[in-house]
């Protein structure tokens, strides 16, 4: 990966030091943008530390009607179990900034991943919207896939659905679960981008 972001105190650490913080949105076929964040438990996670496993970037704002629409009907965690028993490491981000519909501090974003009996590996916290950005997250949900190579394999929506009724999840394809399958069967992302939908990001500014 030969991008990267960091976020938070990383940021201004890395602006101390002189580094730069290049911010293309990376392309399908193209290197993940690297990215350092701090997670709900104020860890730092780097995408980095997970080359060589295929990885999941949600973007998540836990007050919008089209995330309801996954999360309240058990979708995007049998989405996220399932994923994670093929060694798949999901990461739920949240780039809403303070003061912003669906902005939450660790502390409450502990308490959504177990009420929702979520399945991540991390929830990131992202109010500066910079990896948001990076990526050009636009949506809630929006979904990334990265390869174990490291590079972006998908980008777009769960599933092709674009609806916030939970009756249209049953006859829906999952965009994020036919690409790992397929992923883990040794071949290439058949829909690699689809249009996403959902609430817009809050982003600050």
């Amino acid at each position: 990966m030969s991008k990267w972001i960091l976020t938070g105190a990383a940021a201004a650490a890395a602006f101390l030091t002189g580094a730069s913080a290049p911010l293309a949105e990376p392309a399908i076929g193209a290197p993940a943008t690297n990215f350092k964040a701090r997670d709900a438990n104020g860890n730092i996670v780097e995408l980095a530390g997970f080359r060589g496993k295929t990885v999941v970037l949600e973007w998540h704002n836990p007050r919008c009607p089209f995330v309801k629409k996954h999360y309240n009907s058990g979708n995007m965690q049998k989405t996220q179990a399932a994923a994670a028993a093929q060694g798949v490491v999901w990461l739920t981000i949240n780039s809403g900034a303070e003061g912003q519909q669906g902005h939450m501090k660790g502390p409450e974003a502990l308490q959504f991943v177990s009420g929702a009996k979520a399945k991540p590996a991390a929830y990131l916290l992202d109010p500066a919207g910079l990896v948001g950005k990076a990526y050009g997250a636009k949506t809630t949900p929006h979904m990334y896939i990265i390869s174990p190579a490291g590079k972006l394999v998908y980008r777009g929506g769960i599933d092709d659905k674009p609806t916030a009724d939970t009756a249209d999840i049953a006859s829906a394809r999952n965009h994020v679960s036919a690409a790992l399958a397929e992923i883990r069967a040794g071949k290439p992302v058949s829909v690699a981008e689809t249009r996403p939908y959902g609430c817009s990001v809050k982003y600050a500014g």
